[in-house]
């Protein structure tokens, strides 16, 4: 009874005209920011984050309309992955391999359909999961102490980390480098300046936004720049859109299992979309047997994956909500939103601001409808997006950064600093670092240093302290193994490319 009043609730704010505005706004530039190859929802969050803060919007607003644009991003990077065999962001990798055969047998408009039908259900199940799922895991947090969240804080860097590169050194130093930026400022325990180098701007320590904006958007623009060259544009044809009712019927089954083990993913930290796309996919075509065709141009090979990123990406909402850990890397600049609004993700979360939460469920169900329904009789019109020229999208992306960013503080030196980090992320890129743990360092460092000084205290300097608990034990664990795991997983993962040589 609890949770249908709290949806009521959620209901009741989500169907308010202004935020079903917003929710219907975000839907339709995140699928375009994910039709476009590369941005993807990351980079597209970060982007939009400070239009929030120009008009102004509350801490629901801001939510609604970041996550649609979330779903949206996430439904549109099918679009250049079938069309042009390019993902548009890596989660959308798997669809590669059954999307672009079905589009070279003409099929194209069937694929895309599908494949929206397939993001629809994916996505649906897993805020219905979130829904169910989420108020149940803010108990459970209640039993968490400082030594738990400090074990959980690293879990959150081993699997992040371990997962954004192909190389765990190089995800280790970039967690380094987000702790690092996180210590500069003054010390709250002894209040003395750190890493200052005596700049009165640096006291109050780095900003959230200046650094997310700057490693994301304004490094995306060095890095299209140098790729693409300021004169590129996409150019695509599509024939006609139809309805293939036959392969919705064929996939349905593969769509709901899909769905579970995308959810599954998204909800462990660090796993992500790309994560629940690639077990979709292995595990259908598991199933189906050499006989499936998988990595020819069969309907199952482009639901499977569609269904599980999407799922995903509902699932990594979970642990960002109740624990205030992000399960992916836009969870993470999503999470630097709702602490920049006075915000504090955790279990006291359901409680104290329910409006937040359950307005946001809500809102999520409805962006999946209008998903689906913009998706199917509009997708020519966002293929047509991958034909913008690089000089109208770069300034257009530029400036939005510069506006939102100086609306926000007001301050020059925080301009200079958003662009220091976009050549620090330009340079990160261009080493194979991944600029993911450095953003959940940023994030996470002011509160992993308060939970191991509040574990210290307690324990009056006994490090046996942060092993105490069978909780803290086992998120201990589970940090060795997510940081291991990721060294044998990729070696299945690169299978399935060699089907698209």
């Amino acid at each position: 009874m609890d949770m249908m009043a709290n949806l009521a609730l959620g209901f009741s704010i989500a169907l308010s005209p202004f935020t079903l505005m917003l929710a219907v706004a975000g839907c339709f530039l995140g699928t375009i920011i994910g039709a476009l190859p590369g941005l993807g929802p990351s980079n597209g969050v970060a982007i939009l984050i400070p239009i929030t803060f120009t008009l102004g919007l509350d801490a629901t607003s801001a939510l609604v309309l970041m996550t649609s644009v979330y779903y949206g991003a996430m439904y549109g990077g099918r679009i250049s992955s079938i069309l042009l065999n390019i993902p548009g962001d890596e989660p959308a990798l798997m669809t590669t391999l059954d999307g672009y055969p079905m589009a070279k047998q003409g099929r194209a408009g069937d694929a895309l359909v599908l494949s929206g039908v397939a993001s629809f259900v994916g996505a649906f199940l897993a805020t219905i999961g979130l829904m169910l799922l989420a108020p149940m895991l803010a108990r459970v947090a209640y039993l968490f102490g400082p030594a738990e969240y400090f074990a959980l804080y690293l879990l959150a860097f081993c699997t992040l980390g371990g997962m954004a590169s192909n190389n765990q050194a190089k995800a280790a130093l970039a967690s380094c480098i987000g702790l690092g930026i996180a210590m500069i400022g003054v010390d709250s325990s002894s209040g003395l300046p750190r890493l200052t180098g005596g700049n009165l701007h640096l006291y109050d320590g780095i900003d959230f936004l200046v650094a997310i904006v700057g490693l994301f958007a304004i490094a995306e623009v060095f890095f299209f720049i140098e790729s693409h060259g300021k004169g590129s544009s996409i150019g695509v044809v599509l024939d006609k859109v139809r309805i293939p009712w036959k392969d919705i019927r064929d996939t349905k089954w593969t769509m709901l299992r899909a769905s579970f083990v995308g959810f599954i993913a998204g909800i462990l930290p660090g796993a992500g979309a790309s994560l629940g796309s690639f077990l979709a996919y292995m595990s259908e075509k598991s199933i189906a047997g050499p006989k499936g065709g998988f990595g020819t141009g069969v309907p199952k090979g482009v639901a499977a994956p569609e269904a599980g990123n999407n799922a995903a990406a509902g699932g990594a909402l979970v642990p960002m909500l109740t624990l205030g850990v992000p399960g992916s890397g836009t969870t993470a600049v999503l999470l630097a939103l709702l602490m920049t609004l006075n915000i504090t993700p955790g279990p006291t979360l359901f409680t104290d601001r329910p409006e937040v939460v359950w307005g946001l469920i809500a809102s999520l169900l409805i962006a999946n409808v209008v998903l689906l329904l913009m998706n199917v009789p509009m997708v020519k019109i966002f293929v047509k997006v991958l034909m913008v020229p690089a000089w109208v999208l770069l300034p257009g992306v530029t400036m939005i950064s510069f506006v939102g960013i100086y609306s926000l503080s007001g301050s020059y030196f925080d301009l200079l600093l958003m662009v220091g980090f976009g050549v620090l992320g330009y340079i990160l890129r261009k080493l194979d670092i991944p600029t993911v743990p450095v953003i959940l360092g940023i994030l996470l460092g002011g509160k992993m240093e308060d939970a191991l000084r509040r574990a210290m205290v307690l324990s009056d300097g006994d490090f046996t302290y942060l092993f105490g608990t069978p909780i803290s034990i086992g998120l201990w664990i589970a940090a060795v193994v997510g940081f291991v795991a990721p060294m044998f997983l990729r070696k299945f993962l690169a299978k399935p490319q060699a089907v698209t040589d």
